[in-house]
């Protein structure tokens, strides 16, 4: 199975992208992960919430393929622990998906579009946290499912 990760905007803290780069080259050994970042709209200013979305789910849906399982990181999706979401994700490996997608949206979230088109969604946390920090969160997280479920010293209990 590939995992691909497919973010809005770049993430202009140096000290977020390099742990991202850790946990991402480490993920390498368990799976074929990508991050695919989509940049920042332009000229945002004469959009409104409605119109900066839809613009925005019209390239995330540009970047996937029919056979692809949309998840969507969502305030409202279920939330797992992290042995939760290992079993999660070793359901999905068993299921035979080629490639398992979970998309971190824009600042107002996702188009009527996006949300007709996903499979599922998932919910880091009730607290709120920005789109940038939310990529390591992920990247970690699917890092330490994999170690979860390969029973190495990485999670503790």
């Amino acid at each position: 199975m590939n995992i691909k990760l497919i973010c809005i905007g770049k993430t202009d803290d140096r000290n977020l992208d390099e742990l991202i780069t850790v946990y991402s080259k480490r993920l390498g050994f368990y799976v074929n992960f990508e991050m695919d970042l989509i940049p920042d709209l332009k000229k945002t200013k004469n959009l409104t919430e409605e119109q900066q979305k839809e613009k925005e789910g019209q390239l995330i849906l540009d970047r996937i393929s029919p056979q692809d399982q949309l998840i969507l990181l969502d305030e409202k999706g279920k939330e797992f622990t992290s042995v939760g979401f290992s079993q999660y994700l070793q359901k999905k490996m068993n299921s035979g998906i080629k490639t398992l997608v979970f998309v971190i949206g824009g600042p107002y979230g996702f188009s009527a579009e996006v949300y007709a088109k996903a499979q599922g969604k998932i919910g880091l946390s009730k607290m709120t946290f920005s789109h940038q920090m939310i990529r390591l969160f992920m990247v970690e997280q699917v890092y330490r499912a994999f170690t979860i479920l390969r029973n190495e010293p990485y999670h503790h209990q």
